[in-house]
């Protein structure tokens, strides 16, 4: 585990077909759910600029209303050989590294290496304490990127918020959802921007999951450290500070 003024960077054991289903619905969420930033970062930009160069998104609303002819007139040929390379390489990456990091997890979980539960930074204050996983998806549903500067995740949660904001308004998304509201259905479907418009789920369903699944692991590491505290402050003792169900203080301990 690493402490930065960006937050807890850690190695945990995930399964390689979550992995791969994330990279699947985003090209570069299956590296950020492993920890793997400036991958993943790097794979989300190349699928937003491809996508957006090769027109694909707009290719698949014209075939998913059947209009083949315009789909495969828009498709732009040179960019869609980039964005299959670039998308397959994503899906085999990402599982392979899961099965790596998970045999790594397993390595780390034998050292057993002290956590250390609070580092100052000079721009950021970053410590392990217990989160709430229902708090860290719904700030993420609100808005992406709350949910991980929840979990402390700064730069990476800064990011979430840009792009979002991004997708809303070049795909006039609020705009829909105000004339929604009021009741002008054709004008909400007429402003939106295909194009723009089919990043947003994928993006606002893995700021969701990932905002739950960072609180259930830094909460985990929470009871690690605690555990390792104790066990060093009272050497040769029985101690059992959290129980096996939930993680919660057991209601005795034995020092």
């Amino acid at each position: 585990m690493l402490h930065s003024a960006d937050g807890i960077t850690y190695i945990w054991r995930r399964s390689p077909y979550l992995a791969l289903w994330w990279a699947a619905s985003f090209s570069g969420f299956g590296k950020v759910l492993q920890g793997q930033y400036a991958r993943g970062i790097l794979l989300t930009l190349a699928e937003v600029f491809i996508n957006l160069f090769s027109h694909f998104n707009e290719a698949m609303v014209y075939s998913f209303c059947g209009r083949f002819d315009m789909a495969k007139a828009t498709l732009q040929p040179r960019w869609m050989y980039g964005y299959l390379v670039v998308y397959i390489f994503t899906l085999w990456n990402s599982y392979r590294s899961t099965l790596t990091n998970n045999r790594v997890s397993h390595l780390a979980e034998l050292e057993n290496a002290r956590i250390k539960p609070v580092v100052i930074h000079p721009v950021e204050i970053q410590y392990l304490e217990r989160k709430n996983p229902i708090m860290g998806a719904f700030w993420s549903l609100a808005f992406p990127g709350l949910g991980l500067l929840y979990n402390q995740k700064v730069a990476l949660g800064i990011y979430n918020i840009v792009w979002w904001w991004i997708f809303a308004s070049m795909s006039n998304f609020y705009d829909s959802i105000f004339l929604l509201f009021f009741g002008r259905f054709e004008e909400s479907i007429a402003v939106l921007n295909a194009q723009w418009l089919l990043y947003m789920p994928s993006v606002l369903g893995g700021s969701v999951y990932y905002g739950y699944t960072l609180a259930i692991d830094q909460n985990h590491l929470f009871m690690v450290e605690q555990k390792q505290y104790f066990e060093e402050r009272y050497k040769g003792e029985n101690i059992r500070i959290f129980s096996s169900a939930g993680g919660e203080y057991a209601t005795s301990q034995h020092i």
